[in-house]
């Protein structure tokens, strides 16, 4: 008995450890701000264990054909989180092999506390938890993601702002996004910067290296923005107010999902108080009724 119970002890330690080590700890408000204040150091990279393993989760990988399986929207979160795929791919096949390693696991504690089972369960169990667990990096990922471009288009309406007061004063479209870009700090705006630099090195205009990074990076408000330049930058169109107007557009949904993430999380408190009431008037009627089945 002694035996299943620390057996028992150690799976539920090792399950509080790999979930520990998938869901890491959100950085304080002053390591956030300090990336913040450094341009193109805010991108996140792998852990320096998952690099080391590597080497052979990417065997395994590539002999499943693992890499190919993941599609362009995948390929974008990993660029707007700035992770590669072999390190995706490594992370998917870990997480698989770790989730297979659990099964077996509980069936030795449960084969230890004298309940036996067939050997057919924990193999289909095995192969189960290996299937769902693949999918956990990239479900983080896409959380990851998500937020990633809900910061860029914070950054992308200030960004636009800057560009308008630019445009007032008189600059060309060219030399108002170039000026807008290097106003600003954190990896949007270096991300942008990046993208009308390597534009003008491949001979392409402004508004082509915006769309592009917009492509990359999954964000349709970027592409927007390009196409609004291009029609201002060809056929003379009166981009200053397009692209006040579609500032105040980005800050109006920014403003809109705040507002409906705040709701959420409203609703979302409401779940305990009442499993807590629940549980608080199950155990004050649980006497009265035991008293009336006794009675009985």
């Amino acid at each position: 008995m002694i035996a299943a119970l620390l057996a028992g002890a150690g799976v539920g330690v090792g399950l509080v450890v790999v979930v520990g080590a998938l869901l890491p700890a959100r950085p304080s408000l002053a390591v956030a701000s300090a990336r913040l204040r450094q341009p193109g150091q805010g991108r996140e990279r792998g852990p320096a264990p998952l690099r080391g393993r590597a080497r052979w989760t990417n065997r395994l990988a590539d002999a499943f054909d693992l890499p190919a399986r993941f599609g362009p929207s995948v390929r974008c979160d990993l660029r707007i989180v700035g992770r590669s795929l072999d390190d995706h791919v490594a992370a998917s096949v870990a997480t698989g092999l770790g989730s297979a390693a659990l099964v077996p696991a509980m069936a030795a504690v449960m084969w230890m506390g004298g309940v036996a089972v067939p050997l057919a369960v924990p193999a289909a169990a095995s192969l189960l938890g290996a299937a769902a667990g693949s999918f956990v990096p990239t479900l983080s990922l896409r959380s990851i993601a998500a937020e990633r471009r809900r910061s860029f288009r914070h950054a992308l309406s200030s960004f636009l702002d800057l560009v308008a007061v630019t445009l007032a004063s008189g600059a060309g479209i060219e030399s108002a996004l170039a000026r807008g870009a290097g106003c600003g700090r954190g990896w949007a705006f270096s991300e942008i910067g990046q993208a009308l630099v390597a534009g003008r090195l491949r001979g392409e205009t402004p508004w082509a290296a915006l769309d592009r990074l917009g492509a990359e990076l999954a964000v349709p408000e970027l592409r927007e923005l390009a196409a609004s330049v291009a029609l201002a930058g060809e056929d003379g169109a009166r981009v200053r107010a397009s692209v006040a107007a579609r500032a105040r557009s980005l800050r109006s949904r920014g403003l809109t999902d705040t507002e409906a993430d705040a709701q959420a999380a409203t609703e979302r408190m409401s779940l305990p108080i009442v499993l807590l009431m629940a549980g608080f008037m199950v155990f004050v009627i649980y006497p009265a009724l035991a008293r009336i089945v006794t009675a009985i």
